[in-house]
């Protein structure tokens, strides 16, 4: 049997995102991938401003693809002495970049804090991570949009507070399932294009980076003219999110929590958004209701016939979870001082919880989306059981104008009760009426009493919401494309 290390997760207790995308792209060695990655693009952009020698930039970008010589494991362990991982992981970088050059020795982190580079490497895996999300969304929508065509004019019950309300279709639920899904896309879409770079050095001022300059002899750059142009410290912060692919904050934001908080923001409605598909999927595949079941449902360890809904079931899980994970990301806005202890910290594992959740049960919509399958036969079985009650709001208006509101309500009220005490149809019921019998001829009655013929103005709401357009999507795949590793975009943080 093989053996693994006691201390490893291998997802054994989330199977959402075991195995997806996701889960690589938020994994330990992703995050020391995205480490050493802005430790690189750090390197590059002083370059670029003549504050480090190119042969420094590519010693460091060298040193930093070796990924394989950074032990995860030996890092982790070496992050408690100094309370993260940054600390460790810039000790192994110097080491391998004297290998092969020691004069870029005192170019590795320089001017730099921890906190710079772990804020920009947690933006690099939320950048990286959404990428798979936001396909997977785009999947769901464009399977719901296919069920909802489909089933425009499926008959189904209504139901509210847990009872038969009027008829509805099967289309407009749909419908509905898909425009949040699209509200989700367009959410983490817009917080996707505008992730910021992270640097301040120790105190958000930058300053270091202007000592160094000015011992170095090389305050405005490499040419500076006449005009040296825009200050320093913008210009490498700019830069730098040139180099990361990140767009460019206004503001060094370490205690300026707005980019977390929006994030995680936007998974907590992600989560809620496939979790109200999940909840629907989960009731109406009940065995008593049957209107639905899942492409490939799951099986029971003990019970042989059963096909558990698992991936409606694997989403519900992920709605409860990520909110309360983005409550640790919002109360993370309250850091105290320029940079806060423990406020930071504690923002690491929910976030990239979240990040799993989230990916995994985007994943899990879209199979479920793609796969579900649609028992319209069930559906009219079940507005029928009611033996026509549910159509009472209907019979109610038409009445009124016929023997009153007042005599219509007691009237249908009465017979509603006779109709379940008996267990006839309601139209029988209502026949019995002294006051409505000879009101309505039996086949008007009988046809008022048909639920497929009350759904108001469902096809047309669904027609409406149909048209609405993948622009939100179109929009994330232009982000996508400009923000590429070395791609400047223009950000809105803080």
């Amino acid at each position: 049997m093989p053996s693994t290390d006691s201390f490893e997760d291998l997802g054994l207790l989330s199977p959402g995102p075991a195995g997806s995308p996701v889960e690589a792209a938020t994994g330990d060695a992703a995050y020391v991938r995205a480490m050493l990655d802005a430790e690189a693009a750090l390197t590059r952009a002083q370059a670029a401003l003549g504050l480090a020698p190119a042969t420094a930039a590519e010693a460091v970008t060298a040193a930093a693809a070796e990924t394989g010589r950074y032990d995860v494991r030996d890092l982790a362990l070496r992050a408690r002495s100094g309370g993260n991982p940054v600390i460790p992981l810039v000790a192994d970088l110097t080491a391998a970049v004297a290998e092969r050059d020691r004069q870029a020795v005192a170019h590795v982190h320089r001017g730099a804090t921890s906190q710079d580079i772990l804020d920009t490497a947690t933006m690099l895996v939320a950048a990286r991570t959404l990428e798979p999300v936001l396909a997977d969304l785009g999947r769901t929508a464009d399977a719901l949009a296919r069920l909802a065509a489909e089933h425009r004019d499926t008959p189904i019950a209504g139901r509210t507070l847990t009872q038969h309300a009027v008829p509805t279709t099967f289309g407009l639920k749909a419908i509905g399932w898909r425009s949040l899904v699209l509200d989700a896309h367009e959410r983490l879409a817009a917080v996707r294009a505008a992730l910021p770079a992270q640097l301040g050095g120790a105190a958000g001022t930058l300053a270091a980076f202007h000592a160094f300059a000015e011992a170095d002899g090389t305050t405005a750059g490499p040419d500076p003219g006449p005009d040296p142009g825009p200050d320093l410290g913008l210009r490498l912060l700019a830069g730098y999110a040139a180099e990361t692919g990140l767009s460019e904050p206004t503001l060094p934001w370490h205690t300026l929590r707005t980019p977390v908080a929006d994030l995680g923001g936007a998974l907590a409605f992600t989560a809620g958004a496939l979790g109200k598909l999940a909840a629907d999927v989960l009731l109406l595949s009940r065995t008593e209701i049957g209107e639905l079941g899942e492409g490939s449902g799951g099986g029971s360890s003990a019970m042989p016939h059963k096909a558990n809904p698992v991936r409606a079931t694997l989403i519900a899980a992920a709605a409860r979870q990520v909110p309360a994970l983005a409550s640790v990301l919002y109360a993370g806005l309250a850091a105290e001082d320029e940079r806060p202890a423990g406020a930071w910290h504690a923002e690491w594992q929910p976030l990239r919880q979240a990040l799993r959740l989230v990916g995994g049960a985007a994943r899990d919509a879209a199979e479920l989306a793609e796969g579900l399958r649609v028992h319209p036969h069930r559906m009219r079985d079940n507005l029928d059981a009611t033996g026509g009650l549910v159509i009472s709001e209907r019979l109610a208006a038409v009445l009124a104008a016929l023997v009153g509101r007042g005599e219509a309500r007691q009237a249908l009220s009465r017979a509603s009760r006779h109709a379940v005490e008996q267990g006839m149809e309601l139209d029988e019921a209502l026949r019995e009426e002294p006051g409505i019998a000879g009101a309505l001829p039996q086949d008007r009655l009988r046809e008022l009493t048909d639920p497929t013929q009350y759904a108001g103005s469902a096809g047309a709401l669904m027609d409406r919401a149909l048209r609405r357009t993948g622009a939100a999507r179109n929009r994330s795949d232009e982000a996508s494309d400009a923000g590429g590793a070395g791609q400047p975009r223009t950000g809105r943080w803080p």
